[in-house]
């Protein structure tokens, strides 16, 4: 189910935006023009990734440096160890549609719900 998210020209090149679902969501606009989304919560702790530093296809999180792949969600960089979900985008018309993923999210222990968090 494709879910309306924003309007493109809404988030700036190099910027993303907060989506408040449940667990939240980040919606990233790249300098070559890609979108990405991935859960906007670091599986290391419990920092907003749509706050981070957004270079080429990695968004860096702001509390702890910790680094995620845009395309596969993988970390790239420590202290975080596990990845965070991406989400199917997709636009149309200028507005941005997600797909949200299915697998449950890997959040950080102090966010983490009960029987949400995998494999540590």
């Amino acid at each position: 189910m494709m879910i309306p998210a924003c309007r493109l020209a809404d988030i700036p090149r190099g910027e993303a935006c907060r989506l408040e679902f449940d667990p939240p969501i980040a919606v990233f606009h790249t300098e070559d023009g890609e979108v990405y989304a991935i859960d906007d919560t670091c599986t290391h702790q419990d920092a907003s990734l749509s706050d981070g530093w957004l270079e080429g296809y990695e968004v860096e999180c702001p509390l702890h440096a910790s680094k995620f792949d845009l395309r596969t969600g993988s970390v790239d960089c420590p202290p975080a160890k596990r990845p965070v979900r991406t989400h199917q985008v997709r636009v149309e018309d200028g507005m941005v549609y997600l797909v949200p993923s299915g697998p449950a999210p890997n959040l950080p222990p102090c966010a983490a719900v009960p029987g949400a968090e995998g494999p540590v």
